[in-house]
């Protein structure tokens, strides 16, 4: 049987990442993008002629960066981060409704409405609430991706997903040349919480759900071990065989990111990926160091 996914936001640095592991593993790949090309389509393509024949799974990637330092924390900067998950994930679902043959609907969103108590460990069964931007953005991504009731042709997956480490994008890039010089720490105090889950892994996961006909509801993709901030750096800067001594302090990362981005650095809670264990899922990279020297090493 062919396997051809379509994949919202296919150009990101996650995005990259699941196509190339799924063309490794035999699937066709359609990328929406905000451009046409080869092997892609746009958003308005779907608006108006719906899922292309042949696609049996589509995963949404799609979002503004919302960790992008060059952009201010505007209005209008905070409604595009909105719009971007929301009205695609709302899109996909509307488009999947008269797509017959779509089986599996991954949609990616975050952790952050997982509020940080460093006593309570959650898990995916646990309740999410509303606190802040972040965590209120989660809730209504959430929403727009659920697939109704009427649809019973496909499966819906919510993965909820920590920080991605990979040597091609993100955190890592963006810690990479002060850690590489010496100068890298934790941010803030470091003694938050850091849910977080290899690039390879979590491609591994997604690829997992669309393939496992019992997956559906929600997955948490954040690696077995919890680490705080500082643990994570200081293993990410012992593979680079470097010290860790500089932190940053918490003031500095509010000024370049704002109250509500600086959340997702300054804050973070001890989360489970218990539903991800049952469902038969193994890791590669299961610890901070593991991942981190694969990171090193490929770089």
């Amino acid at each position: 049987m062919s396997r051809h996914a379509l994949i919202g936001g296919g150009t990101g640095f996650i995005g990259k990442g699941l196509s190339k592991h799924l063309i490794k593993n035999g699937y066709d790949i359609t990328v929406i993008s905000r451009m046409p090309g080869l092997n892609r389509i746009t958003w308005l393509d779907v608006e108006r002629n719906g899922i292309p024949n042949g696609i049996t799974s589509v995963v949404n990637l799609a979002g503004q960066n919302v960790l992008d330092p060059s952009r201010r924390w505007t209005d209008g900067f905070k409604q595009n981060v909105w719009t971007s998950r929301v009205n695609t994930s709302a899109a996909l679902v509307k488009a999947i409704s008269a797509a017959p043959q779509v089986k599996a609907f991954v949609n990616i969103s975050g952790v952050s409405h997982y509020k940080p108590d460093n006593k309570r460990i959650y898990t995916e069964n646990d309740t999410v609430q509303g606190f802040d931007f972040m965590s209120k953005l989660c809730l209504e991504w959430e929403k727009a991706a659920t697939l109704p009731p009427e649809i019973t042709h496909c499966r819906g997956i919510k993965i909820r997903t920590g920080v991605v480490i990979a040597r091609t994008g993100g955190m890592i890039q963006n810690i990479w040349l002060p850690f590489q010089l010496g100068l890298g720490g934790p941010l803030g105090n470091g003694k938050q919480f850091l849910p977080w889950i290899h690039l390879h892994d979590l491609c591994r996961l997604i690829q997992h759900s669309i393939e496992t006909d019992k997956i559906d509801g929600v997955l948490n993709a954040v690696a077995p071990e919890m680490v705080t901030n500082s643990e994570f750096s200081k293993a990410f800067a012992s593979a680079l065989r470097r010290p860790c001594l500089f932190p940053v302090p918490e003031f500095v990362v509010q000024a370049i990111f704002g109250k509500d981005r600086s959340a997702l650095l300054l804050t973070g809670a001890k989360i489970k990926p218990e539903r991800t264990w049952e469902s038969g899922f193994s890791y590669q990279y299961p610890s901070a160091k593991e991942a981190c020297l694969e990171v090193v090493q490929k770089r």
